[in-house]
């Protein structure tokens, strides 16, 4: 997807079991039931090694992108699991955002209705399963950025849809970001076009 939008991937392959790259530090999810039990100096190395490198390129391509273009349309993905406990989840996408920042709440309205309008009609909800105001690196470079010129969208993806038909709603994705006007900057990061 990010090949196709032209724009820069920061992603991690190292799983929140160890540390959650998405927490601030200080939030009790931090750190998994298994590493939290490690020793202080262990937990010091867990954030060197992965936590502060992908932040600090997340926030240096942010930084760099409003720097040249004045605006930066920051989109994490995430995936969810389809049940949680009991409860089954009625969602193929959530679409998480700041309701309090205006410019995201009204792009992530037109990122729904694109989604949705996509062959297979699939079920998009906003700040679903999560609220897109609550602890997270979007949240934390929200404090860093205004909101005329930083948009933090979370795409959170129900991994029955990666099981089962990812190619599509990779198609899907990329067909509503650049409905919106969503496009790469290259190493500069997505931007989006003023409509």
């Amino acid at each position: 997807m990010a090949r196709r939008l032209r724009a820069p991937l920061v992603a991690s392959t190292v799983t929140r079991l160890l540390v959650d790259l998405n927490r601030s530090v200080g939030h009790r999810s931090l750190f998994s039931e298994f590493s939290r039990v490690l020793d202080r100096e262990a937990r010091q190395r867990l954030l060197e090694r992965h936590y502060l490198p992908h932040r600090e390129r997340v926030t240096e391509i942010v930084r760099s992108s409003i720097a040249r273009n004045g605006r930066v349309v920051h989109v994490a993905v995430h995936s969810f699991t389809p049940r949680l406990g009991s409860k089954r989840r009625c969602a193929d996408f959530g679409l998480l955002y700041d309701p309090a920042r205006p410019l995201e709440r009204s792009l992530s309205a037109r990122w729904k209705d694109l989604l949705q309008s996509v062959d297979s009609h699939p079920r998009v909800r906003r700040n679903y399963p999560y609220r897109g105001a609550a602890d997270g690196l979007t949240t934390h470079l929200r404090m860093c950025f205004s909101g005329g010129a930083y948009l933090g969208l979370e795409l959170e993806v129900n991994e029955e849809l990666l099981r089962n038909a990812a190619v599509e709603t990779a198609d899907a994705v990329v067909a509503s970001l650049t409905g919106l006007g969503v496009s790469g900057g290259g190493r500069s990061g997505a931007t989006m076009r003023k409509r």
